[in-house]
């Protein structure tokens, strides 16, 4: 079955787009969807910033957020509540998606902190709230959590997921790559990261 490697950060707006329609995009494409979880910071910081390009650049944020809204709508979801602060620390959630990506849950996870985000504003940095979230997916919150805070194998899992995703050359989220090296920036570059992904193998 062809893969689609899908790169993606949890303080970044047009990911959780990507991580709401990618499996089923996916799914009827006969595709394979490898879910990595990675942090932006350290990339940004190599390029000489210290936040998110949306709130470097004034007008290019204003017209992310008017951007989000409507792509938001066109896919069928619920309208955007921006989050407060923007962007969010999404360290913590991003360690337990590490976690996940070792089990089945890491899907249902990722799209349930993009929606709480998103679509309600919630604080995604804190730790009562992803516990009970991961509750509500029938997963051990607190011991998950507690893993995620703790334990040296998943900090260095997302350690290395960032390190391999600067050495591919990603510069942003979402990003999706093939396994012959093809790299797509953008979730308006889904579908040709699909199309790429199940050509036709010569």
């Amino acid at each position: 079955m062809p893969r689609l490697h899908f790169w993606y950060e949890f303080a970044s707006t047009y990911s959780y787009l990507s991580a709401m329609r990618i499996e089923g995009c996916c799914r009827a494409r006969g595709i394979d969807v490898i879910w990595h979880p990675f942090l932006l910071g350290p990339i940004f910081h190599a390029q000489g910033w210290e936040t998110s390009p949306f709130n470097i650049y004034e007008a290019k944020g204003r017209y992310m957020w008017c951007d989000l809204e409507r792509r938001a709508a066109a896919h069928g979801l619920p309208p955007v509540h921006r989050p407060d602060p923007f962007p969010q620390n999404g360290l913590l959630a991003a360690r337990i998606a590490t976690i996940g990506a070792e089990a089945t849950w890491a899907p249902a996870f990722t799209r349930a902190v993009y929606s709480a985000q998103f679509a309600t504003g919630a604080c995604i940095s804190d730790a009562e709230f992803l516990t009970c979230l991961l509750d509500s997916l029938d997963q051990d919150g607190p011991e998950i959590v507690h893993s995620a805070q703790t334990d040296p194998a998943v900090k260095d899992g997302l350690r290395k997921s960032t390190e391999t995703a600067q050495s591919l050359g990603l510069f942003g989220a979402p990003s999706f790559t093939t396994d012959d090296g093809e790299l797509f920036w953008g979730d308006d570059r889904l579908e040709e990261a699909m199309g790429w992904a199940a050509r036709p193998k010569t």
